[in-house]
């Protein structure tokens, strides 16, 4: 089934048509072997582009678009966090979440050897190994989600619960829209 969106065709399950077969993600294979359907949404890599950014090109809500934070906690556990593009983790939550003392970010040059993915492209779909991971509870109230389709420039449009499934999601009070980033306040 095709369906057209603004200026993409897409499939209902199925790469971006406008993509070369050699550019399809891991996060794709992962889909499309778990036999999720899904559209993936490819948009020209700006390093510049905030999250809010991204969802206006994608013409969505910044509450459907979520962005995906590596942690560590106090027992040196690596945990995954998934929250609104235009909220920041709040570090208490989500260490209660995680059932840490505490947790932090990690450093951005851990993040390639330790997910598979680089900073702006992190997706909690295929990682090189599973960690625990969380998603603020109000993907739930959605009919579709956006991630990181694995790399800069794409994101992957799916049920939240579809998500949840794949990637082994729980779903947690994790956000804060205080205005901080990521913040232990």
């Amino acid at each position: 089934m095709r369906e057209k969106k603004g200026h993409e065709l897409v499939k209902a399950r199925g790469e971006n048509t406008k993509m070369k077969k050699e550019e399809k993600t891991n996060v794709l294979r992962v889909l499309d072997a778990k036999k999720v359907e899904y559209k993936s949404h490819a948009y020209e890599a700006d390093p510049t582009l905030t999250g809010e950014d991204i969802a206006g090109i994608l013409g969505e809500d910044a509450q459907k678009v979520f962005k995906t934070l590596v942690t560590q906690g106090k027992s040196g556990q690596y945990y995954v966090f998934v929250v609104p593009v235009n909220a920041g983790l709040d570090l208490k939550k989500a260490a209660k979440a995680a059932g840490e003392k505490s947790i932090a970010m990690i450093k951005q040059k851990e993040l390639l050897p330790l997910t598979g993915y680089v900073h702006g492209g992190c997706s909690p779909i295929g990682m090189k190994k599973q960690f625990p991971t969380f998603i603020h509870e109000t993907a739930a109230d959605f009919e579709h989600v956006y991630v990181s389709a694995g790399k800069v420039g794409m994101q992957v449009e799916l049920s939240p619960q579809d998500l949840i499934r794949t990637a082994n999601l729980k779903l947690a009070d994790i956000a804060s829209y205080d205005g901080a980033e990521e913040t232990g306040a």
